[in-house]
């Protein structure tokens, strides 16, 4: 299966370091970038001034500032966390820790492999149940390995 991640149609900068941003998945989520903006590399994107600039590139897989960019999957997964989600890294990094292929994990969650892996490219929200059933799997894998 081809990986879809969410794409940015529309950005809008709130203000210091946050943008709201309209997705392909019918949702409009804010996202706060400052602690995202640290280290010399993106250090010219802290001046508010270019981050005002900011908008959607390469076909929405992106949101850039001139020569600097972040992939909207990134983003998109920030929402997430920041809402207090799962986002798809951490799904996709459930997957890796216990090294789960798409139809191992459907397997172990008992749903669908292609439930699966839109969890694991952000085409659908991480429900908190099943992101609880994630953790939860995991604890007695690992009760067990003890």
């Amino acid at each position: 299966m081809k990986a879809e991640y969410p794409r940015a149609l529309h950005v809008e900068v709130l203000g210091t370091y946050r943008l709201r941003i309209r997705w392909d998945t019918g949702e409009t989520l804010e996202v706060d970038l400052a602690d995202k903006l640290n280290g010399p590399a993106l250090a010219r994107l802290r001046d508010p001034a270019l981050f005002a600039r900011a908008h959607v590139a390469c076909g929405g897989a992106c949101i850039e500032w001139e020569d600097s960019e972040f992939g909207a999957d990134n983003v998109y997964a920030w929402t997430r966390e920041q809402m207090g989600e799962a986002s798809h890294e951490m799904f996709f990094g459930w997957m890796c820790r216990n090294n789960l292929t798409l139809d191992a994990a459907a397997q172990a969650l008992g749903m669908s492999r292609r439930m699966v892996a839109y969890y694991r490219t952000g085409r659908k929200p991480i429900p908190r149940h099943i992101w609880l059933a994630c953790i939860g799997w995991e604890s007695l894998r690992a009760g067990r390995a003890a």
